[in-house]
């Protein structure tokens, strides 16, 4: 199998010599969780799930992430679930950043490696195992299915990023891009995840004020990111929250490419009531 070029959680604990000062931030407007703080104190374990642990990265909280959670979950040789969700309103995305799983989902078999990415509507039929002889690590992005009378739920589906292109961004010469696994117009779907691509030098050009909500976790490699007043630098492994109208931008100084998963709520009105 080929290695793959997406950072993952290693777990484990830094020395007692280790100074405490970190990146870590946590602000009404953003947050930060870089990757140094995904050790293994700060796992958590699931019903159902056997031989697994579980990195939360967001969850639905007063002041935090308010329309998803996102995990990144390990599974270890022999692991895995029959019953992986418990709320039957969730829907989920599955994306492999290590190893390899089992994906049985709605009474098809899927082997999913690195870049192996599933859609699961609500209600669904699903099962995951490790049937290798390695860890297999992947992010699960779970939300609350919000239905439209008249607009069918949408359909489950597996693909793999390698299998998509790159839309590059107009006027960009080829630098800022956004490999899509949904089309923005299908209205079935009140969720997208995607993966951003910058080339060295890309950027943002201008902060993005906006209603959707976002998680990014970087994959490769790093750049310095605009949050609110603030500009923090970011690498693979580290993941950002930020909440809907906080101003964003970026700017990718290299020397490889900064790439990220990004979470967003789309094509659904704007809830009166809290």
């Amino acid at each position: 199998m080929a290695d793959s070029p997406y950072y993952a959680p290693t777990g484990g604990l830094p020395p007692q010599t280790q100074l405490l000062t970190g990146r870590a931030v946590f602000t009404e407007a953003y947050a930060v969780i870089p990757k140094g703080t995904m050790t293994d104190i700060v796992t958590s374990f699931l019903p159902h799930w056997d031989k697994t642990r579980v990195w939360v990265i967001a969850r639905p909280l007063s002041g935090f992430a308010e329309t998803f959670s996102q995990y990144i979950m390990e599974v270890s040789p022999g692991g895995g679930s029959d019953k992986p969700e418990t709320d039957p309103q969730a829907e989920g995305v599955l994306f492999v950043v290590e190893g390899e799983i089992s994906l049985i989902l709605d009474g098809e078999n899927y082997k999913l490696s690195h870049g192996g990415y599933a859609f699961i509507p609500p209600s669904s039929n699903w099962a995951v195992a490790n049937n290798s002889d390695a860890l297999a690590k992947f992010h699960w992005v779970r939300k609350a299915y919000e239905a439209v009378e008249g607009i069918e739920a949408p359909a489950a589906f597996v693909t793999r990023e390698q299998d998509h292109s790159i839309n590059m961004m107009a006027g960009t010469d080829g630098v800022w891009g956004t490999t899509r696994f949904v089309e923005p117009d299908d209205l079935r779907h009140d969720m997208h995840v995607n993966i951003v691509t910058f080339e060295p030098g890309g950027v943002i050009p201008f902060a993005e004020t906006h209603v959707m909500e976002h998680g990014l976790y970087v994959l490769e490699g790093k750049a310095v990111y605009r949050l609110n007043d603030d500009w923090v630098e970011v690498e693979a492994g580290d993941f950002m929250w930020l909440r809907a109208f906080c101003p964003q931008a970026c700017y990718a100084g290299g020397p490889g490419r900064f790439r990220y998963l990004l979470y967003k709520d789309v094509n659904r009105h704007m809830k009166l009531k809290l």
